[in-house]
């Protein structure tokens, strides 16, 4: 039988080449077989996965369900070519984590955000312009901020009006449409950015003044400072508004418009989770919880349906 490592590292290849990244899963798995291997353990049993998983006892409930889901994971697939193995049953180290609430912006707000971007120091330079058309972008189309950040100069058509999203959650590519008056900012900023860096050459959409690629976590403090600096946030808040909301009000907003235009929501909501790269369709119907107000759009729905029965 092969080693317990080899299979490890046979099975993350093989749902890697899925689209799965697997980075933290990839890193302890490794640790599983290091732990099973001082054990001197040639079956994986549920007494030593809890006992793996449990590590480090000071360390909080949903960091021990995570690691003991890891090895669920592999345990059921390397079963089929160890028949001794054991699967952790579900019910063991239970934690669900909690959904973030999302904060759905008035278009007052993500107005307030924009001006706001436009006056980050120094006026003169890229920085401002970059950020006001990032988050500009991000509110208008529902890219991961991860997806607009990887975008490359030859992944922004604006002849056709799509963009060429890459690397996304699930490793997987898709093409997005995007309105006129978007490709119309775009051109802007890619006409600015031209001019700004000159002779240096980058293939990356959103650059910093150097020309290179924008750091997420730079990304996101900006934001905390514009959103401080329209009333989002108070100076000393460590929650609020999420840049991630963007993507939210995207959906949200779509779904609203296509009820009260009597759209056939369950025709067109596989056209949303396309769109905004969900790999399953259940993932966009959460959306339609995550608003009171859409939910009330359903609901009313429902209710007329049910009154023009004869």
């Amino acid at each position: 039988m092969k080693p317990l490592a080899d299979s490890i590292q046979d099975y993350l290849a093989l749902r890697r080449s899925l689209g799965f990244k697997l980075r933290d899963a990839g890193a302890r798995l490794t640790e599983f077989a290091s732990f099973m291997a001082l054990r001197q353990a040639e079956h994986i049993t549920t007494t030593l996965a809890l006992e793996w998983a449990q590590q480090p006892q000071q360390s909080q409930p949903a960091n021990w369900a995570q690691r003991l889901g890891y090895v669920r994971g592999f345990a059921r697939h390397h079963r089929a070519s160890d028949p001794a193995t054991e699967v952790p049953a579900p019910g063991l180290l239970p934690f669900r984590p909690g959904r973030a609430r999302p904060y759905l912006y008035a278009s007052e707000e993500i107005a307030g955000l924009l001006a706001q971007a436009l006056q980050l120091p120094p006026v003169s330079g890229l920085r401002h312009r970059t950020h006001h058309t990032l988050l500009g972008l991000l509110s208008v189309t529902g890219l991961r901020i991860g997806e607009a950040l990887r975008l490359r100069l030859d992944d922004v058509d604006l002849d056709a009006g799509v963009l060429t999203v890459r690397g996304t959650k699930f490793g997987q590519s898709r093409l997005v449409p995007i309105h006129a008056s978007t490709c119309e900012v775009l051109a802007g900023y890619r006409r600015c950015r031209a001019e700004h860096l000159g002779d240096c050459q980058s293939p990356h959409f959103f650059v910093t003044r150097t020309g290179h690629p924008l750091d997420c976590g730079d990304v996101h403090r900006t934001f905390y400072h514009l959103s401080r600096a329209v009333g989002l946030r108070g100076p000393t808040d460590s929650h609020g508004p999420r840049l991630h909301d963007f993507r939210h009000r995207f959906a949200v907003e779509t779904l609203m418009n296509w009820y009260r235009s009597e759209q056939d929501i369950e025709r067109r909501l596989p056209v949303l989770s396309t769109y905004l790269g969900h790999v399953h369709v259940a993932d966009t119907y959460w959306y339609l919880s995550a608003h009171p107000q859409l939910l009330t759009l359903a609901m009313d729905r429902v209710q007329r349906r049910w009154e023009d029965r004869p």
